[in-house]
């Protein structure tokens, strides 16, 4: 089978197509044609991590959708010709997430991903396609998709008439724009972008506040509550981020905190969180179980995801350069013949 592997190389040059032998199935294991996957930040922070942190190749991505080819013989969930996705963590069904579900994360140093013509996964790690999606949009899912899900409605409760602050145009923001406002909560953006303002304000956000020109943008968030603070905030950023995403909370608000883009670790003000009795949640993709109660969610709601450019298998490279020029709104994909 054709496949794209990261090398313990430097930059994007760690990319490099190859083939592999088709795997085997064992009896409670199911292949899958994989047809299409998209990216997220994280596959940007792998692959230039490659050339340190990998001692040998691994099939990039995490994300991926396709039609079951086989199945084991004692597999019940899954027929030939079934439309599914794989769980980011696929050993993390139910309950609370631990050190080996981390271990089995798709796409990272330990675990191969899904940028590949075929994958074999237990029965346990797949999840049917929406329906009505095709597998471009049914890729887009498994992290971003699943993340602002928990972020909104798993680890918290976002309810109809609350307000919630999203930063940014990325996949995570954009789903949780869509998720929120099928909720009935009003949601406030950040963004230094006014096409990508306008284009989140198409999308049904009410106020977008431009980071770059307005230093103190929580501060601003709370002032267009009358004040009061926003319910949730979905904070994407980090280290630098956390002290004014904690500024627009309300007392007693939550924050759900699910990214780095700016770093992990530095000084941030405890004293506010505890001061205003606000909880910060750390959300981490989700599991099995989640994702079957976000897929009932979007065909319920009608929901589909934004898509800002397919690329294809052979251009697989130029989808990772798209990505971290940061010009994508929405989900950034590579579809497989």
């Amino acid at each position: 089978m054709k496949t794209w592997e990261l090398q313990p190389r430097p930059g994007f040059d760690a990319l490099t197509r190859a083939e592999r032998p088709s795997q085997s199935v064992g009896s409670h294991e199911v292949k899958v044609r994989v047809r299409a996957v998209s990216l997220n930040y994280r596959d940007l922070l792998i692959t230039r991590g490659a050339e340190k942190n990998l001692s040998s190749p691994r099939v990039p991505v995490s994300d991926g959708a396709g039609e079951v080819l086989e199945v084991g013989s004692a597999v019940t969930r899954w027929k030939v010709g079934d439309r599914v996705m794989a769980n980011f963590f696929p050993h993390w069904v139910d309950g609370e997430l631990s050190d080996a579900h981390h271990a089995s994360a798709l796409g990272g140093s330990l675990a191969d991903g899904m940028l590949r013509e075929e994958v074999v996964l237990p029965e346990h790690a797949w999840v049917r396609i929406p329906k009505g999606y095709s597998f471009e949009e049914a890729a887009t899912l498994p992290c971003a998709g699943l993340t602002a899900w928990q972020a909104l409605f798993e680890v918290t409760s976002l309810r109809p008439g609350e307000t919630v602050l999203l930063q940014g145009s990325g996949g995570v923001s954009v789903f949780a724009l869509q998720l929120a406002k099928a909720a009935g909560a009003r949601v406030l953006m950040t963004s230094s972008s006014a096409d990508k303002a306008a284009r989140l304000r198409e999308l049904g956000a009410e106020e977008v506040i431009d980071y770059r020109a307005e230093a103190k943008w929580g501060e601003r968030a709370k002032a267009l509550t009358g004040g009061r603070g926003v319910d949730l905030v979905v904070d994407v950023g980090g280290q630098a981020t956390f002290d004014q995403s904690s500024a627009a909370l309300r007392y007693g608000g939550s924050m759900s905190m699910l990214g780095v883009l700016t770093g992990a670790r530095g000084e941030v003000n405890l004293g506010a969180v505890f001061q205003r009795r606000q909880t910060v949640h750390g959300v981490y993709v989700g599991s099995v179980s989640m994702f079957e109660r976000f897929v009932a969610a979007l065909e319920h709601n009608r929901i589909k995801p934004v898509i800002d450019r397919v690329f294809s298998f052979e251009d697989a490279r130029a989808a990772w350069e798209h990505l971290a020029s940061a010009q994508h709104l929405g989900k950034v994909v590579v579809s497989l013949p």
